[in-house]
Formats: structure tokens, C-alpha cells, sequence
């Protein structure tokens, strides 16, 4: 008897105020639809903070720990630095994220964001620690990074998104690739034709939740329950069984994670 799929939400922020009032059942349904881990993303120190709370609170998740490029104000404070040193030695903590560039929003110059940015590689080489990566509208520039410091722990592309061309450039240098819920959109080609390119073993899927509903729910707030339909679409387009996409991102994931594969 084959058992039930068992799913790997790599990024969520289920400490968004928008899951204020059902919080417990969010992490309810995920159970139910499969979902038996995830991890909670830092992008400033208390979220960091508070994702390491929510993982020492529940087994099922982990933390990753972490200053997002648009919040640069941690420069402010000399001891932010350690104080996130403090946060990866704990139990719980599995990578550094999410970190990089945002060029979008570009709230701080490339040359701080680069710094914030390289000082949280340091770190996370220093506790052997993975990297997840934030990268909007910055494709070169976090290539450009990631090339010179061959981050030797896993590097993690969160919510990957990009042609083939970048895709193969990030798998080249040792990047995981993490799909999210617009490559399930019906126009979105570019992400129809990265996932027909790249191989499951380079694959991890994610909600970024409350972000990034897939289809059919596009616009309604996303939750780490959803992420089976972002394997789904995978299997569909690489005609594979869900259980085997499932079954190889949740392998995936564990072994970037450092965490037992059980249960499959």
C-alpha cells in the first residue's frame, strides 16, 4: 500500500497578521492536506525572533532566520549582527533568509543592500547553515554575488523567478530552485518553460504564504495548505505522479535542511 504524499512547505510567513485570528487552523489544514513540514521566514530581526518561537512551539516547523534587503534599518543598530549570530545557534534554525536584492523596491542603494547581503553569507557559512535567497528585479547582480562566494551549504532561490537561460545559471552554481504559485498562472510561459527545463533534483516547492496563491485561487490569501497544487502542476507538466513530485522536493528539502527524511 502506497502511503499518503507527504509535503515540504520550504517558506511561509504564517506570523503574517493575517493569520491572527485562525493561525491554529491554518496548521490544522496543512496537516490534514499533507503538508507535515514548512519552514517560517525571517526578514528582519523580530520576525526572525518570532520564527524561531513558532518552531520551538510546533514540530512540524522550522526556522529560518534572516534580514530581507528592504529593511535595512537593522544598519541602525551595531549589535544586529549578533544578535542574528545569537539566532543561528539555536536548535531549530536550518538556514540564513530570506537575504539578497530588491531592486524593486530599492529602499536601500545596491552597495548597502550587497553589504547586508554578504555579512549574512559570512554568517551562515560560519554555522554551515543554508542561504535563502530574496531576489527581485536583481537577477544579475545576485549571480554576480552568489558566484564569487560559492556558498559551499545550499543556496535556496525563493520563489524563483526567471527564464530558462537564469534558471540553468543558478542550478550551475549549486542553487536550489523553490517554485511558488504563479507558475501555476495560465500566461506565465517563462515559469512553464523553467519547469519543463529543470530536473527534480533541483527543485523545492513553497507558498510564500499569505502571497502567492496558486490557480484556482489566485488573490485570496495563500496558505502552506496550497502547496500540494504547486506539486500538482509540476507532475501535470512533467507528467509524473504527484506522489513522485512530493516525494523527491520533501526529500529535497530535508537533506538541504539537515533534518531526517521520515515518513516517506
Amino acid at each position: 500500500m502506497t502511503s499518503a504524499p507527504h509535503f515540504f512547505d520550504t517558506h511561509a510567513h504564517l506570523n503574517n497578521q493575517q493569520f491572527d485570528t485562525d493561525r491554529g487552523d491554518v496548521r490544522v489544514r496543512m496537516s490534514a492536506a499533507g503538508v507535515h513540514r514548512s519552514c517560517e521566514i525571517g526578514y528582519d530581526l523580530p520576525s526572525s525572533q518570532a520564527a524561531i518561537q513558532s518552531a520551538q512551539e510546533n514540530t512540524t516547523c522550522w526556522a529560518v532566520v534572516g534580514v530581507q534587503p528592504n529593511h535595512p534599518e537593522v544598519l541602525q543598530d551595531p549589535t544586529w549582527l549578533d544578535q542574528l549570530d545569537a539566532m543561528a545557534t539555536q536548535p531549530k534554525v536550518v538556514a540564513i533568509g530570506e537575504i539578497g536584492f530588491d531592486l524593486h523596491y530599492a529602499i536601500a542603494p545596491v552597495a548597502v543592500q550587497e553589504a547586508l547581503f554578504r555579512a549574512q553569507i559570512s554568517l551562515a557559512a560560519t554555522h554551515r547553515l543554508p542561504i535563502v535567497i530574496h531576489s527581485r528585479e536583481a537577477h544579475d547582480d545576485t549571480l554576480r554575488v552568489l558566484r564569487d562566494v560559492r556558498h559551499p551549504y545550499g543556496v535556496i532561490m525563493h520563489s524563483f523567478s526567471g527564464d530558462v537561460a537564469y534558471a540553468e545559471a543558478c542550478v550551475a552554481i549549486g542553487c536550489m530552485l523553490s517554485l511558488s504559485g504563479p507558475i501555476t498562472f495560465k500566461n506565465n510561459s517563462q515559469m512553464h518553460a523553467v519547469v519543463d527545463a529543470i530536473g527534480l533534483e533541483h527543485l523545492l516547492i513553497e507558498t510564500d504564504s499569505p502571497y502567492l496563491s496558486p490557480h484556482p485561487l489566485r488573490g485570496k490569501r495563500n496558505e502552506p495548505t496550497n502547496v500540494p497544487l504547486v506539486a500538482a502542476y509540476i507532475a501535470t507538466r512533467k507528467g509524473l505522479l504527484v506522489t513522485e513530485v512530493a516525494k523527491k522536493t520533501w526529500q529535497n528539502a530535508n537533506r538541504l535542511f539537515g533534518l531526517a527524511d521520515d515518513n516517506v
